[in-house]
Order: C-alpha cells, then sequence, then structure tokens
C-alpha cells in the first residue's frame, strides 16, 4: 500500500483530519493525524478508532504503523498544527 491510499483511507474515516504518513517501504507506516474526533478520548480509544478504519489492512498491507494521535488544540502546543 502506498502513503497517499493510506492518507486517503484516513481521511475518509476521519473527516476534517490532517493526515501525514510516511514510509520507507510501503509496509511500515508513521502517521501523525489531528482529529476534532479524538477530543475527548484516550490514546487507546483514539488508535482503535485509526485500526477500525484500516480494518483488515492491518498485519497485512500495513504490516507496522506508528502512530501519533492529537486533537488541533494538541497539535498547536506541539507544534504539529
Amino acid at each position: 500500500m502506498q502513503s497517499s491510499e493510506l492518507r486517503s483511507l484516513l481521511q475518509t474515516a476521519l473527516p476534517g483530519a490532517s493526515v501525514d504518513v510516511a514510509s520507507p517501504d510501503d509496509v511500515h507506516f508513521r502517521a501523525i493525524i489531528v482529529a476534532d474526533a479524538f477530543a475527548g478520548k484516550s490514546t487507546l480509544e483514539r488508535h482503535r478508532m485509526v485500526y477500525a478504519a484500516l480494518g483488515e489492512r492491518m498485519g497485512g498491507e500495513v504490516h507496522a504503523l506508528s502512530l501519533r494521535t492529537l486533537t488541533p488544540g494538541e497539535a498547536a502546543q506541539t507544534g504539529n498544527a
């Protein structure tokens, strides 16, 4: 899977989200996702939202995924806005 395809899947699942995806080999990915949908949710809940969006692709097309999930306010504080 290409980074652009993963980005598109995540943006569809999390409307209005800012999604930055990088991969050195198209199976190991790093994603920074900034979304209003993460407000009031724990890190585990946020990651489950992302994994649900990817479904069966996790463990297959997406072998590994490093996530950073932030609300817009958190992103502004950390400079990831």
